[in-house]
């Protein structure tokens, strides 16, 4: 666009109207989820419930949290409401937000269990002749392999 190579009115019509609606009215839920005290309540349950005050259980379970919902969700979406629980999580615990917020971006990056999670996986869907199970195969040993990987990876890059 800079150098003029790709007309402006091309850039404009490559936009999909509806994505960009989608993601500004995700970040407003996430706002609103941060605000009204929803992420903080999140995170208490997520503590007292599943980590049991446990800042390691807690920094994978925000993880796989992330990556569950990015097979159902926008990449981006996703991370715009993980990111305010993930930082509660870490202000209840005391403890450096630093890689709970590295595990949001880590986890919606993870979208192979379905073919709705990320375009390319939908784009394969048709001509690769793949089902809708057929990503579990393959994403299910990967998505555990990230979780084996990223937790101690984390924890060593930015420590609690």
């Amino acid at each position: 666009m800079a150098l003029k190579v790709v007309p402006l009115r091309n850039i404009y019509e490559s936009l999909d109207g509806s994505v960009i609606v989608l993601l500004g009215t995700l970040i407003a839920v996430a706002d609103v989820i941060e605000t009204t005290g929803a992420a903080d309540l999140l995170a208490q349950v997520l503590l007292d419930n599943l980590a049991q005050g446990s800042a390691v259980v807690a920094l994978a379970l925000i993880l796989i949290v992330t990556m569950t919902l990015s097979d159902f969700m926008n990449n981006v979406a996703t991370a715009a409401v993980m990111c305010s629980i993930a930082f509660s999580t870490a202000e209840q615990l005391a403890v450096n937000p630093d890689s709970f917020l590295m595990a949001v971006a880590i986890g919606a990056s993870c979208a192979f269990l379905t073919p709705v999670g990320h375009q390319n996986n939908t784009l394969i869907l048709g001509p690769g002749g793949f089902d809708f199970g057929d990503y579990w195969r393959m994403g299910l040993p990967l998505e555990i392999l990230v979780v084996l990987v990223s937790i101690p990876m984390l924890l060593w890059v930015w420590p609690l």
